[in-house]
């Protein structure tokens, strides 16, 4: 291909829907069709229950509130009622009839109807969401209720019927095992919902595996352990006391969800207030209009793309938003704000002040050693700054090339262009590794090139 026929940027790949995904999704549709059906077929068993817990999943839909960065379960009120249910082998010393197709009719219906208001006004919740809302609870109540209900049938909900096998309570009581049993269940339901997370994720940013599990899993330390907690302790409770503990126990969830909002809303003005630092480059004429917010967006898809995650990747993203506060010191800006094109000891300089000023901002020291060590020779750095200096050099040169071709597929080939140089640097300023994942991201249809540094 010719230089003046190369396009600006990687062409973008829009692969089909990954078989994992389909497979999701169809079975998930699938158990709901199933579930739904059965359910109209037969008729409500126990409609006063099913009443009771359908209720509190669309308090828990209505409750919940919009999916935040970082943020795993945007309804923990609703989930935790959802495997109560899921997880009921009594009410008030009853058995219950209720089964596994009910189970999931009812939680897809309210759970629906929970969703209404937010779709309404544009935030309904993500498809993803009610797809692991599906499987998880389908999954609990296949663990729990045959086990729970064996030797039993509809005609016998209050005393064991002898042509079956011995159920959970005829094995082992109702003591601590059986408690122990509920949240052994509770726990390997939360692993498959994380799981199903981060497979979602993969099949859609080809991100690595690992990394997005251990995000999913970290998430369960946090809220996810107060919905598991949560769940076996409704259902206990349902279990002695009847419904009327439904609104006992779910009080210390809900306090704990409107505090968990509370901190959601600090961590994001914190994150809007180091994004309004970062733009003091821009507004004083230092640096592009969007130059911080196209590295930090671009630095933080090739972190994910090299394994980084968690608070590895706020760290990342932090730095790189802030990564040329130090030109604030300067008294003539660098032309285009394009640092990469400086001097080694230009750059090390401003660095080191950037690095200053980011720790009298009051954030975190690792983003400062981020900030000041980004223009080091890379074997030197972090693989924060190395990502940091990588993603930050592309940026300038999609400018450079743009302007020294006089179009976007000028002879310079735009973002191909800038790769081509980045990779010719390898020796020394850039490593291989994170210019590699760099291409791979763009390849996909990463952030768009700066086009003027």
């Amino acid at each position: 291909m010719s230089a003046g026929a190369v396009p600006e940027r990687a062409p973008v790949a829009r692969a089909r829907p990954a078989v994992a995904v389909v497979g999701v999704y169809g079975s998930a549709a699938l158990l709901t069709g199933v579930a739904l059906g059965a359910t109209l077929w037969r008729g409500l068993a126990e409609p006063r229950t099913a009443l009771a817990f359908g209720l509190l999943v669309v308090v828990g839909e209505l409750a919940r509130w919009g999916a935040l960065p970082g943020e795993r379960e945007p309804a923990p009120l609703g989930a935790a009622g959802a495997l109560a249910y899921a997880l009921l082998g009594e009410n008030a010393g009853q058995r219950t009839t209720h089964g596994v197709l009910q189970t999931l009719a009812v939680v897809v219906a309210a759970t629906l109807a929970g969703s209404v208001p937010h779709i309404a006004k544009g935030r309904g919740p993500a498809l993803d969401h009610l797809v692991r809302r599906v499987l998880t609870v389908a999954f609990a109540a296949v663990c729990f209720q045959p086990l729970y209900h064996a030797g039993y049938s509809a005609g016998y909900t209050s005393g064991y019927h002898p042509g079956g096998a011995d159920g959970l309570v005829e094995r082992f009581g109702t003591g601590p095992f059986y408690a122990a049993t509920l949240l052994l269940l509770l726990v390997l339901t939360a692993l498959c919902d994380a799981v199903l997370a981060a497979v979602l994720l993969r099949a859609r940013t080809r991100h690595p595996f690992g990394p997005l599990l251990r995000d999913e899993l970290g998430a369960l330390l946090h809220i996810g352990s107060a919905v598991c907690a949560t769940g076996a302790v409704i259902a206990l409770g349902v279990a002695v006391a009847g419904l009327w503990a439904l609104p006992v126990f779910c009080v210390p969830l809900l306090l704990t969800q409107l505090s968990y909002r509370r901190y959601a809303a600090v961590r994001t003005t914190y994150r809007q207030t180091i994004a309004s630092l970062a733009r003091a480059t821009e507004i004083a004429g230092y640096t592009p209009h969007g130059h911080a917010r196209r590295v930090a967006e671009l630095s933080r898809a090739v972190g994910r793309e090299l394994g980084l995650s968690g608070p590895e990747l706020t760290v990342l993203e932090y730095a790189a938003l802030m990564h040329d506060i130090g030109q604030l010191s300067l008294v003539d800006p660098v032309p285009e704000g394009a640092t990469a094109f400086l001097p080694a000891d230009e750059q090390r300089r401003i660095a080191l002040l950037g690095g200053e000023v980011v720790r009298q901002t009051g954030v975190p020291a690792a983003v400062a050693v981020v900030v000041e060590r980004q223009a080091d020779p890379y074997r030197e750095q972090p693989l924060s700054a190395r990502i940091v200096r990588t993603v930050n050099a592309y940026d300038d040169l999609t400018g450079e090339c743009a302007r020294t071709s006089g179009s976007p597929g000028g002879p310079l080939g735009g973002s191909l262009g800038a790769l081509e140089r980045l990779r010719l640097g390898t020796g020394h300023d850039y490593q291989p590794e994170v210019v590699e994942s760099l291409a791979r991201v763009l390849s996909r249809g990463g952030p768009a090139p700066g086009g003027t540094g």
